[in-house]
């Protein structure tokens, strides 16, 4: 039987034409980020399973590849439980490796440590649209900043970088997980089914107002709660200032803190900014991920439906692995969906290097074809690129296709020319 061409569900093969792009935006990326102070890092792929089943990764949990154990550790034979013949997975996101690094190596790394990451991650998801089981991440986070400073740095990081790549008009969207809290709170719901009302919440985009509040009710939560929680949302989409109107709704609930603390980073980013964006305070944010502990944020791209990335503050999760919490705070660029903008687009690649193609005819060889190739280590010296390729039969359509990988000039060496 022949073996498969295609590519194991959910992954896919990447041709030329996108990986150069791919290639350029990574350099937009490490090229800004490094300017804001940030350090690539590294992580292995496969991390021990325990640490990706710590009930911090909310639905993503579900969704990783499990590794069996090797050689004589496994026996399935004898084996009762999950956890008797696996001991690894791969990671789901960059979040869980980076805060184990951050415990491991903290005594080598600057404080605060700003890292950046980019690696591919892998999730058994379904398919779709921006969507695969392999993808890439790119993340910025600062370990060791409990300010508004590492808010404001990460965003203006982000959307400099987003600038960079041509992309405008797009919005920050803000809020704080000890809002979202202290507004069911304050309506009536008690603190151990927020996490169900969020999830509920989190489908305000998709279902509507009417929709959240039929599913919150066929989930016996009691009508005047939901009603009182439902019409905070509605007064703070009427108001001015939704930030200072729920200051005023919450007090007493509510540390004022929080509240000055979202008012601070919008107005900081708003006044640094260099890219045509705009902040805006959605406190029906909720992002899926249960470590988030303070302010989160996500970016909405005109002209694609879901988040083009997102991010927060989960200063309880070093402590899990150490004993001991530090603050810490990311924003990872949905690296996948920005390609697939850029794709759909027609974006090029600017200030490519000039593209020369070397059509060598058969039968040119020995020293004809040793002059041959110092010509192009010549040309590539003074900055060209240069491809030394045979010529085909077909020399038209190869032509074609090297036009179409962007070569714009073409030199021919035949060999009865090249012998005079």
């Amino acid at each position: 039987m022949a073996l498969s061409k295609k590519p194991a569900t959910g992954m896919r093969d990447i041709l030329p034409e996108e990986m150069q792009i791919r290639d350029y935006v990574i350099s937009v990326i490490k090229d800004t980020y490094g300017k804001y102070g940030f350090t690539s890092i590294e992580t292995p792929c496969v991390e021990n399973i325990s640490n990706l089943t710590n009930k911090q990764g909310g639905d993503n949990e579900k969704l990783i590849f499990k590794i069996l154990k090797r050689g004589e550790k496994l026996n399935v034979a004898d084996a009762t439980t999950e956890g008797e013949v696996v001991d690894g997975g791969l990671r789901y996101d960059l979040t869980v490796p980076l805060v184990r690094y951050y415990s491991n190596n903290a005594a080598q790394l600057l404080a605060p440590f700003k890292a950046l990451q980019i690696g591919n991650v892998w999730r058994a998801d379904r398919p779709q649209r921006g969507r695969y089981r392999q993808f890439m991440q790119c993340d910025i986070d600062i370990l060791g900043e409990a300010s508004n400073l590492a808010e404001i740095e990460l965003i203006l990081a982000t959307t400099t970088t987003l600038g960079r790549l041509g992309f405008k008009d797009f919005e920050i969207r803000i809020n704080d997980r000890q809002l979202l809290k202290a507004m069911a709170m304050a309506s009536g719901f008690a603190e151990e089914v927020c996490d169900s009302v969020f999830i509920t919440l989190d489908k305000m985009d998709k279902i509507g107002m009417e929709g959240v509040e039929a599913e919150l009710l066929e989930n016996d939560f009691a009508k005047d709660t939901v009603d009182r929680y439902l019409e905070l949302y509605r007064n703070v989409g009427q108001a001015e200032n939704g930030v200072e109107y729920l200051a005023g709704r919450l007090e007493g609930v509510l540390e004022p803190s929080v509240t000055e603390g979202l008012q601070e980073i919008i107005d900081s980013v708003e006044g640094a900014r260099t890219a045509s964006f705009k902040m805006v305070f959605d406190p029906t944010l909720v992002r899926g991920m249960s470590y988030y502990t303070g302010t989160i944020f996500e970016i909405a791209i005109p002209g694609f439906g879901g988040s083009c990335g997102g991010g927060g503050r989960y200063d309880k999760m070093v402590g899990k692995f150490t004993g001991k919490d530090v603050p810490a705070c990311g924003f990872s660029i949905g690296f996948e969906r920005i390609i697939l903008l850029l794709m759909e687009s027609g974006f090029q690649v600017p200030d490519c290097p000039k593209k020369l193609a070397y059509l060598v005819e058969k039968g040119v060889e020995g020293q004809a074809l040793c002059d041959v190739i110092a010509k192009a280590q010549a040309a590539r010296a003074d900055g060209t690129q240069v491809l030394v390729v045979r010529m085909n039969k077909n020399k038209k359509f190869q032509k074609t296709q090297l036009e179409a990988e962007g070569y714009q000039e073409f030199v021919e060496f035949y060999r009865d020319a090249l012998k005079n």
